[in-house]
């Protein structure tokens, strides 16, 4: 199984290689020059407040390059003012010999010719989880390859799929994984969209935390030919992305943030609910309960900008709370706040289980001492096991049937998934599918973790998902 993921995290790796395989323009860094073993190496005088990590980023350079140059650093890390030996991916050649190809993954040689079968029409997936690295496909900026060479009659659509593997990096996060596995999803999704008329072809990009990244693809030409985009997560990217979007008339599809400025971007489309879209949905369920509202009172800045938000719409509703504070609540003494006739409604402060764990014991005494209680949570709480019921507002309410999907993502894959809820592989699938629609002229899917309907913000505004229900847990 573990074989399985590293094998995963290499199909990653090559498919972001366009981007992070280019070395920086010689005209863009300011450094001298040396030759070590016949290789072209910068020598950078280390700046205050910089570490290893966005050294590495400021030369497209993985961090354990520049280790191998300065293997001081493994241990002590940087130093201000020091001169360390950055590698350039370049060598000094002489007339007598050859020049060296190195070895490593971001610097695979070109893709072969693809070889025409005359007889097959279908396109097919990439190879799914190859027995060994020796197998995998020597695309470096997509992972969906054809086993046919388009017919005349065939149209051919390329989109892009942006995100933060970190394929860069010797130790990944969680989230990276999660991202994988989002592209596994969508990779899925293209798939079943081959047909004998349109023929879908996927560039990955490996986006990390880098706008210098974003940059270099906006400014160069392998996106000219993108008919979509799905992806992207840090602000600043997404701020960049949308710009050339708009610019080139290619709709961008963002997974994950909210509250983005749609006015003046007509082709960016935010799938995530608004804080006020969600406040809205939930405040229309509550006007049908006859509930006793209880709010955790915390210090402001603790709060998160939803439950303010909810909170400001209660009000504006019309719809009354008691306030209760968090050290009554910890104290064993939130008695006071709480209704014996009615059941209590209550909103904690944070949308983070971790942050919320320690009050959970709390409210279950409450409900052992008689005390009706149901909390209002955030999705991501759903995976928790805790013992009191749960309301939350969300769009990952479908109950379609997910058997085929299960057994296609184990026939390629073969390995386990990473998240439970929401299921980022289902969500990536979902939103594919999502992207290729709109290219379509359809606005609505019906998917296998959510349904999503998109709605245009205003006359030249971007769109917005619209599709957002309050759900119960008991």
């Amino acid at each position: 199984m573990r074989n399985n993921r590293i094998l995963i995290w290499i199909m990653a790796v090559i498919a972001a290689a366009p981007l992070w395989a280019q070395t920086p323009v010689e005209s863009e860094i300011n450094c001298p020059t040396d030759t070590i073993d016949g290789e072209i190496v910068y020598k950078y005088e280390v700046e205050k407040g910089i570490g290893l990590y966005r050294v590495g980023v400021n030369f497209n350079v993985p961090q354990s390059e520049i280790i191998r140059m300065n293997p001081q650093l493994k241990q002590r890390g940087l130093h201000f003012g020091e001169t360390i030996l950055i590698p350039s991916g370049r060598r000094v050649v002489r007339q007598t010999e050859a020049v060296v190809v190195k070895t490593e993954v971001r610097d695979l040689p070109p893709q072969p010719t693809p070889v025409i079968v005359e007889q097959k029409e279908t396109p097919i997936v990439a190879d799914k989880t190859p027995a060994n690295a020796d197998t995998l496909p020597l695309a470096i900026d997509t992972i969906l390859t054809i086993d046919t060479l388009p017919l005349p009659e065939k149209q051919v659509i390329e989109l892009a799929l942006m995100l933060p593997f970190e394929s860069q990096q010797i130790k990944r996060s969680t989230n990276a994984e999660k991202m994988l596995e989002f592209y596994q999803g969508a990779l899925l999704a293209l798939h079943e969209l081959q047909n004998d008329s349109t023929i879908y072809r996927l560039r990955v990009y490996d986006t990390e935390r880098s706008e210098r990244r974003v940059n270099a693809l906006c400014d160069s030409t392998l996106l000219d030919s993108v008919r979509g985009i799905l992806g992207l997560v840090y602000p600043i990217q997404i701020e960049r992305m949308t710009s050339w979007a708009t610019i080139h008339n290619v709709p961008l599809l963002i997974p994950f943030s909210n509250d983005l400025e749609l006015n003046g971007h007509p082709q960016l489309m935010q799938f995530n609910a608004t804080d006020r879209q969600e406040a809205d949905s939930l405040c229309r369920w509550l006007q049908t309960k006859d509930l006793h509202y209880v709010a955790v009172e915390v210090r402001e800045a603790d709060m998160t900008s939803s439950i303010r938000t909810l909170r400001r719409q209660m009000r504006a509703n019309g719809i009354s709370y008691t306030g209760l504070a968090l050290r009554d609540l910890m104290a064993d003494s939130a008695a006071y706040a709480l209704s014996k006739e009615k059941e209590n409604l209550i909103i904690l402060h944070s949308d983070r289980y971790q942050h919320v764990r320690p009050l959970i014991p709390h409210l279950e005494m409450l409900q052992a001492a008689g005390y009706r209680i149901r909390i209002v949570s955030q999705y991501s709480w759903q995976k928790e096991q805790i013992r009191l019921p749960q309301v939350y507002t969300s769009m990952f309410n479908s109950n379609s049937d997910t058997d085929a999907y299960e057994a296609e993502w184990k026939h390629y894959f073969v390995n386990e998934h990473v998240s439970v809820t929401p299921r980022y592989d289902q969500l990536g699938y979902d939103l594919m599918k999502m992207l290729v629609a709109y290219l379509h002229g359809q606005t609505a899917y019906n998917g296998l973790q959510s349904d999503i309907k998109f709605v245009r913000t205003g006359e030249n505004g971007g769109w917005q998902n619209s599709h957002v229900t309050v759900i119960t847990r008991e």
